[in-house]
């Protein structure tokens, strides 16, 4: 079925007709987009790294696709399982076997006890050879988070883990195998364990004296929190769509979040997210249909595509600000730059569709964070158990935990030798957080601080989130020109709507 005819077909309620009526012909087509199934179909634009240095898209599965490069994902540790082909298999590709992967030997096991640090291992065999194994584990806010296992030879895979928090955790174990037909599935049962670390338990799903929170929702609203603060009403998911070939011919959607920032400008509201949510650098696209939802985790619903029903309802931006070297360059080789803006016209009433009595511009109606594009701090010891100066919150609207607004909190690093990624090492958000914000300091009161970063990667075989570096005079300028440029002067198109700024460095 086309798309034309699916957006046909939709039976639309008065009421959001009635809405829908001020829409220029442009606007009103984004948000027709949206469709019920559109929406549900979109996935996170959750990239990752191995241990090769090899980028890839993490899909919802647990799956990686190569990004920016062609060669298959390889498992981070080991030599890969042979393909043994069974009788008649044609070397682990044959249609005859339906035997699913054999999984056996979890550690830990049910009901163990383990600390911060630990490694996890299991034995997982097929006679048709392994495509994947995935440890999948299991948060005490009942989040998910998925991990490609290494192969340490003998059918025994790992994955090695740091920065637990106490609590209860699970865990279990998908494994696909190289036979025809897309492969058999195996996925073991849930097993359970505790971590202790030793220094008590910490709220907001802390971890006891280090006050590590390595995912749990902001504020959760069957909890009885009402009033996540300002960062809570600044925030919000991203629906986007960017092409799935360099020809552009077929699109994909997907989900990022991102953060209005104070702009002090009239006739605008900016968003800043990762560069990755905004510019399609494998195929040099900027995303389209773009639609920008503040705060959907205290009303409407993911699916649906009644901008009525949210808390303030939805945003259309018109184009997209991103640094030059993102585009001319390709994942991961360009993290350093993975910061962008979309910028929303707040003289264009079509621009907005929401609930009546809602203002039309953007940081009006839901406010905004301010950018600090001073160096923060990072690796402070304090010697001592409360939060050092570089306790930083990152947060976003995580895929697995949808509608919650997610959130993890440690003290800030650097990440490895290249020095251009802030690094919070535990953090377990999940896909479809890209371009959240990072916050340092928090006054958690008032939900309200300075956005240092926004989330952009992670390994593919352990937790932790990188950040950009924002404390740059190109970052700087690259904001100034999200402020300043005449919606005249970007072109409109799909997959050109949008700026590659190479004037900042």
């Amino acid at each position: 079925m086309s798309a034309s005819l699916v957006v046909s077909a939709l039976v639309i309620p008065a009421t959001i007709q009635a809405q829908d009526q001020r829409l220029h012909a442009d606007k009103r087509a984004v948000v027709e987009h949206w469709t019920p199934e559109r929406r549900a179909a979109a996935i996170p634009r959750d990239l990752v790294i191995d241990a090769q240095g090899r980028g890839y898209l993490r899909r919802p599965d647990g799956s990686l696709e190569p990004y920016g490069q062609q060669r298959s994902a390889q498992l981070r540790a080991g030599p890969q399982v042979p393909n043994r082909g069974k009788p008649g298999g044609g070397g682990g590709g044959g249609g005859s076997d339906t035997t699913s992967p054999a999984i056996s030997n979890m550690i830990p096991g049910h009901g163990a006890t383990i600390g911060a640090d630990h490694t996890f291992k299991a034995a997982v065999t097929d006679d048709s050879g392994l495509k994947s194994v995935n440890f999948v584990i299991t948060f005490p806010s009942d989040a998910t988070q998925s991990y490609s296992a290494g192969h340490a030879g003998n059918g025994i895979w790992t994955v090695n883990f740091t920065g637990f928090s106490d609590g209860d955790w699970g865990w279990h174990v998908v494994a696909k195998d190289n036979a025809g037909k897309g492969g058999n599935t195996a996925t073991s049962d849930l097993v359970s364990f505790t971590v202790n670390t030793g220094g008590g338990s910490g709220g907001g799903g802390g971890g006891g004296g280090s006050h590590v929170v390595t995912n749990a929702p902001w504020c959760d609203p069957t909890d009885g929190c009402t009033d996540g603060g300002a960062v809570q009403t600044a925030a919000g998911r991203i629906y986007f769509e960017m092409p799935s070939n360099p020809k552009w011919k077929r699109w994909a959607g997907y989900v990022c979040s991102g953060t209005v920032a104070t702009d002090n400008s009239s006739n605008r509201s900016v968003i800043i997210t990762a560069a990755h949510c905004v510019y399609d650098d494998a195929n040099k696209a900027f995303a389209r249909h773009v639609m920008f939802i503040p705060d959907q985790a205290f009303s409407g619903t993911a699916t649906d595509r009644n901008c009525s029903n949210d808390r303030f309802g939805c945003w259309l931006p018109s184009f997209g600000v991103v640094d030059v070297n993102w585009t001319t360059t390709t994942f991961p080789n360009n993290v350093a730059w993975d910061y962008a803006y979309y910028v929303v016209d707040d003289t264009d009433d079509s621009a907005h569709d929401g609930p009546a009595g809602v203002p039309d511009s953007l940081e009006d109606a839901v406010g905004a964070l301010d950018i600090d594009f001073t160096t923060p701090q990072d690796s402070v010891d304090n010697n001592d158990p409360a939060p050092s100066a570089d306790y930083t919150h990152a947060l976003g609207y995580s895929y697995s935990d949808d509608p919650n607004f997610m959130y993890c909190a440690e003290d800030m690093t650097k990440e490895g030798t290249a020095d251009v990624n802030w690094w919070l090492p535990s953090c377990g958000l999940s896909g479809g957080a890209s371009g959240g914000p990072w916050v340092q300091p928090m006054d958690v009161n008032a939900g309200n601080g300075q956005i240092i970063s926004v989330n952009s990667w992670g390994y593919t075989t352990s937790p932790g989130m990188a950040g950009p570096y924002l404390n740059s005079s190109e970052a700087n300028c690259l904001f100034g020109e999200a402020t300043r440029l005449d919606f005249g002067e970007v072109p409109t198109a799909d997959g050109a709507a949008g700026l590659a700024v190479d004037y900042c460095n």
